[in-house]
């Protein structure tokens, strides 16, 4: 599927925007808050591209109500692909016009350059850089974008970009052994890398990057393992974060189609009720379905195990999981088969989530490839988009996720958010080039900060 395709005819779906693509409302939007209150400048102009269901938009509205002297009065473009649209999207976006202007063009991130008649101050994504690799160009279109934001960027004006945290490495290709030993993630296995390696666009393509799976001591093809023998995994760590990344993505999008026999809420204010939320210790609220082809015994023991919470139920987020993935492997094998309602199902997240790379570089690289790709932008004045404060760059740990994955998994990598607030540093501004290195140092390798430094001095 192109691109296109996969822009208009999926993430239209109300269940991806209004639901799925529209939550973590402060986290998207707080470097864009961050970097209105650095510009003190009364009627910025702000951009974000691909906002989803609008949960930035909603958070940004809801700052600004409050009246920050520091901020001013932006005007807001939001920039969504053709025929996207979402109700939750237009209700943020009335909601941002109580309090500045908020307007809504269409057209692909890829082509922003063109989209947009003047320079901003301030651009906001989250997830861009994953999708526009996954479904425009790979690489190739990864670099057109990095050196297209300067030239929309007013000298000063900041990038705030939030994505999957990759995994804290040298590089993805480093390998690494993995062990799984779960039915549902070793049948996950089975149906997933196999077309993931095949269709999806990733950068593990020599022959250092092969991935080898062992069981009982024999090695064996993706395609083939057997679910119910432990197998163990060698393949580049890059390869271990989309595994985990998609069976997390998968078990979410499962879940809200209600086909598990169960729907929890995952939005709400029901979706925070901790038991121990530093550790990622929560209760699970949850609604039964009337899907009936799941055994008796796995709904009798749920319920078994749950109490009864108004109109709903509610169980140990421990006990969910582990009923969930029980209930999961059932899924998986009539999905696998080919089985109604259950393929269906599987198929649409397939087609909308299992080519995606979500971790395409490190933090080192993604830090050092904008800085560099920066600088080659087609501009007479040249810039370099780098983080200039140690703040700048931040990571959000997913307690709940990661509580999950040290249950399922051996050594499971570490589920986050990385945020960066890239600034605008035109190449004659030497003080913030000198704080931009300066934060770079805390981040990026000796090669990488010789890379950014070479591309800077490039042409004097």
């Amino acid at each position: 599927m192109s691109g296109t395709a996969f822009q208009t005819m999926l993430k239209t779906a109300s269940t991806y925007l209004d639901v799925a693509a529209n939550a973590h409302g402060e986290e998207k939007a707080c470097l864009a808050l961050e970097a209105l209150k650095r510009l003190h400048t009364d009627s910025p102009h702000v951009v974000e591209v691909g906002p989803g269901g609008g949960s930035a938009v909603a958070y940004l509205a809801s700052q600004l109500s409050l009246g920050d002297p520091h901020v001013g009065k932006p005007r807001l473009t939001l920039v969504e692909v053709p025929g996207v649209t979402s109700a939750s999207l237009a209700d943020a976006m009335d909601a941002f016009n109580r309090v500045g202007q908020c307007s809504l063009v269409s057209g692909f991130a890829q082509d922003v350059g063109t989209i947009l008649t003047e320079p901003v101050d301030v651009i906001s994504a989250s997830a861009l850089l994953h999708e526009v690799y996954s479904y425009a160009g790979g690489y190739t279109g990864l670099h057109a974008v990095m050196r297209t934001l300067p030239t929309i960027l007013r000298p000063g004006g900041m990038f705030a970009y939030r994505d999957v945290y990759a995994v804290k490495s040298t590089s993805l290709h480093d390998r690494s052994l993995q062990t799984y030993t779960s039915r549902s993630w070793l049948r996950f296995l089975r149906m997933f890398v196999p077309q993931y390696l095949e269709h999806g666009t990733h950068p593990y393509h020599s022959d250092a990057d092969l991935v080898v799976f062992r069981q009982d001591s024999r090695i064996v093809p993706a395609g083939e393992l057997d679910e119910t023998t432990s197998a163990v995994a060698a393949a580049p760590v890059g390869v271990f974060r989309e595994v985990q990344r998609h069976y997390i993505t998968l078990r979410d999008h499962v879940w809200r189609s209600g086909v598990l026999g169960f729907r929890p809420y995952l939005k709400g204010p029901l979706a925070g009720d901790w038991i121990d939320a530093k550790n990622g210790h929560k209760r699970v609220h949850y609604d039964l379905t009337g899907t009936d082809w799941l055994p008796g015994s796995q709904r009798s023991m749920l319920l078994a195990l749950s109490e009864r919470y108004l109109d709903h139920h509610t169980v140990d987020g421990d006990i969910f999981d582990e009923c969930t993935d029980i209930a999961l492997n059932a899924f998986l094998s009539l999905a696998e088969r080919g089985d109604g309602e259950c393929a269906e199902v599987w198929q649409s997240w397939v087609t909308r989530e299992g080519r995606e790379t979500y971790a395409y570089m490190t933090l080192d690289a993604l830090l050092a490839a904008v800085a560099v790709h920066s600088t080659e932008a087609a501009q007479e004045q040249r810039s370099v988009l780098m983080p200039v404060r140690i703040g700048d760059v931040r990571r959000r740990d997913r307690a709940y996720y990661n509580r999950y994955l040290r249950r399922a998994l051996p050594n499971p990598l570490r589920d986050a958010k990385q945020m960066v607030l890239f600034t605008n540093v035109p190449v004659a501004d030497t003080e913030s080039l000198s704080e931009g290195m300066h934060c770079l140092q805390q981040w990026c390798s000796k090669g990488s900060l010789a890379r950014v430094y070479s591309a800077i001095s490039q042409g004097g």
